[in-house]
């Protein structure tokens, strides 16, 4: 190829190319799905799953998360292509590859360059907070910068040293603004208070990714990952464009959001096909999309979503028939389970605290209550007396997935195949981060990393006019909130994952989370005294 090009290969998979390099970037283009055949790319990018496209020197995955991490995809790529992942504290990724048989696996640490030629290389950048193991890969072909941030939220200081790294301004940056999270759409609220709470998670995201484009200007933003589709029968209204809101936008009403806010900067909106020219930042459109607009309205968006449905039915029937109706015993092995888990993180059970209740339908289901922390986890397969914490309503067949080691928690959370509650509505993401690693190294990282905080260090924000100083780091995951923080009716939201604070007491109204520190700036603090 002789100009180098950035290539869309649908949600946030990307193809790069320039001389003597071919890379694919986080694809995701087997039909089968993810998430136990709950997401699919939209629109269909089926039509790229060719030899050509297939045809590279390298794969490059930031995370573990199956839209991401295509099993299937890189299982077909000849042995000799090497897959580069970022070293987390969790070695679920490599283990992974290694089971579909990948023996060239290169794991990079934060910042490591890995050499594509003699000139060319990329590297990763993880999140700050262990909590979430998301990677952002930075690119540099044939002179040209390329950020591909997948769905790692990286802080202002991150890109600021990502421009340092390829000596000048970013070029193209890739950005995630489609939520990916069970939390209102799969919550028993009504209507009105659902759509309440996905504005601000929608609009929380798209502040947090504008502050971040304003600030690092590239020179092109491409906004990406997003919205998947849900095709299967039981999840199609929550597609994206069938009705307003919700918290999964997609390329369109995200890019129009940039435009509306940062009307300076260039932005392209790309379909799966769709390429960058990298030496003229002209965007080459992929004729199959002649006739196809994102923005023709619910009903086409209905139709165009049920023609994809029928295609991919038996890929649906297949993620039902490998998940059976579980055999006897699943409440024996769901108790094995959950409390071998409490053996992982005497930390992580202090800050849960909670009775999670599982109503489990189908064959050999019932009500369980697992007792979670302070010490230990307990579960009462006799359970459903009392108050419970949280409820999670979902059929057997999808928790035997998980107690028998076929499917990981997250998975089944993100595959939105069941029903919450919480009381009192506050998010513990203690609990999140037991289910989602289940893994000690993981667990301990996150220890040493809150451990490691400064909680007296703070900045300054303008409340009501008055000057008031908060910390600087928001106690949850240590997003920067000299950046990321907004005061919202009196309110300090982190845009980073929408935790608030109270600016009285520093409280958090509305997760399980230490509180920040809020004192008088210096000098309103000498007047009072």
């Amino acid at each position: 190829m002789s100009e180098p090009m950035v290539t869309a290969l649908g949600h946030a998979g990307l193809r790069i190319d320039g001389p003597g390099v071919r890379v694919l970037a986080d694809p995701w283009l087997s039909p089968g799905g993810a998430f136990l055949g709950s997401w699919f790319p939209f629109p269909d990018n089926s039509h790229l799953l060719t030899p050509e496209v297939l045809d590279v020197d390298l794969v490059v995955v930031s995370h573990e998360h199956l839209d991401h991490l295509d099993l299937d995809l890189i299982a077909s790529l000849p042995e000799t292509v090497p897959v580069v992942v970022p070293r987390y504290p969790s070695t679920i990724m490599e283990r992974r590859l290694r089971a579909i048989g990948r023996a060239r696996i290169v794991v990079l640490d934060a910042w490591q360059r890995y050499a594509l030629n003699d000139h060319d290389w990329l590297t990763v950048i993880p999140e700050q907070c262990p909590m979430s193991h998301d990677s952002a890969v930075l690119f540099m072909i044939s002179g040209h910068s390329v950020m591909h941030t997948n769905d790692a939220r990286i802080s202002l200081a991150q890109a600021r040293r990502a421009m340092t790294e390829v000596g000048g301004e970013l070029d193209v940056m890739g950005v995630q603004m489609s939520g990916a999270s069970w939390h209102p759409v799969r919550y028993e609220y009504d209507e009105v208070e659902r759509e309440r709470i996905s504005t601000i998670k929608r609009v929380g995201k798209f502040k947090a990714v504008t502050r971040l484009v304003r600030q690092v200007q590239p020179r092109l933003v491409m906004p990406y990952a997003g919205p998947p589709c849900f095709l299967d029968d039981d999840l199609f209204e929550l597609n994206s464009g069938l009705h307003p809101g919700g918290i999964f936008p997609d390329q369109g009403e995200a890019l129009a959001w940039l435009a509306d806010r940062l009307p300076t900067q260039p932005g392209a909106r790309l379909l799966p096909g769709d390429g960058i020219a990298l030496d003229r930042l002209e965007v080459i459109r992929d004729p199959h999309w002649d006739g196809f607009s994102l923005d023709s309205g619910p009903d086409e968006r209905r139709r165009y979503l049920a023609d994809y449905a029928a295609r991919r039915r038996p890929a649906i029937e297949a993620a039902w028939a490998a998940n059976p109706q579980p055999r006897p015993g699943l409440a024996d092995r769901f108790k094995t389970h959950l409390e071998s888990l409490g053996t992982l993180s005497e930390y992580f059970l202090a800050r849960i605290g909670m009775t999670l209740r599982f109503d489990v339908t189908g064959p050999y289901g019932g009500v369980w209550d697992a007792h979670i922390g302070p010490g230990r986890v307990v579960v009462d397969l006799d359970g459903g007396n009392g108050h419970a914490d949280y409820r999670l309503t979902l059929d057997g067949r999808w928790l035997d997935g998980v107690v028998t080691g076929r499917t990981r928690w997250e998975e089944l959370l993100l595959s939105l195949r069941f029903v919450a509650r919480r009381q009192p509505d506050r998010y513990n993401d203690y609990l999140v981060g037991l289910l989602k690693h289940a893994d000690r190294a993981a667990l301990r990282a996150v220890e040493r990393f809150e451990a490691a905080r400064d909680p007296e260090e703070t900045t300054e924000i303008t409340v009501e006019g008055k000057q008031v100083r908060v910390s600087r780091y928001c106690p949850h995951a240590g997003e920067d909130l000299a950046e990321t923080g907004v005061v919202v009716n009196g309110v300090l939201r982190c845009l980073g994952h929408n935790f608030e604070f109270d600016l009285n007491s520093g409280s958090c109204l509305n997760a399980r989370c230490d509180p920040i520190v809020v004192k008088p700036a210096e000098e309103d603090y000498e007047e009072a005294v």
